[in-house]
């Protein structure tokens, strides 16, 4: 079976799958300015809702092409937030914005 292509939902960050639905693994590919700048350890920083509730930094896994990538399992029905540090604590975090993906529980019911 062909592996599907990563949307690229910024520039130098791809995830699949896009929209994210609730208990999907997703995939997140990173290739922004801590990869580019040939950071030693990259961590995704991430949490879920308007406050991030509880965060979790997960280390990334580097490619050979030099950007980094980690899969995860989405466990809440809120916004699913995150952005990127490097192991000697330089973020990226989209100038101050983050990036946030609403989760969708699959319910197809209009309210």
């Amino acid at each position: 079976m062909p592996r599907r292509k990563m949307a690229e939902v910024a520039a130098g960050i791809f995830m699949d799958p896009v929209p994210i639905t609730l208990g999907d693994e997703v995939k997140i590919k990173y290739k922004g300015i801590l990869a580019e700048a040939k950071a030693e350890k990259v961590y995704l920083h991430a949490g879920y809702g308007p406050d991030w509730g509880k965060t979790v930094d997960i280390p990334m896994r580097k490619l050979r092409d030099g950007s980094w990538t980690v899969s995860l399992q989405i466990e809440e029905p809120s916004s699913f937030n995150f952005c990127f540090r490097d192991n000697a604590h330089n973020w990226d975090n989209n100038y101050g914005r983050n990036w946030s993906f609403q989760v969708h529980t699959g319910d197809s019911e209009l309210h």
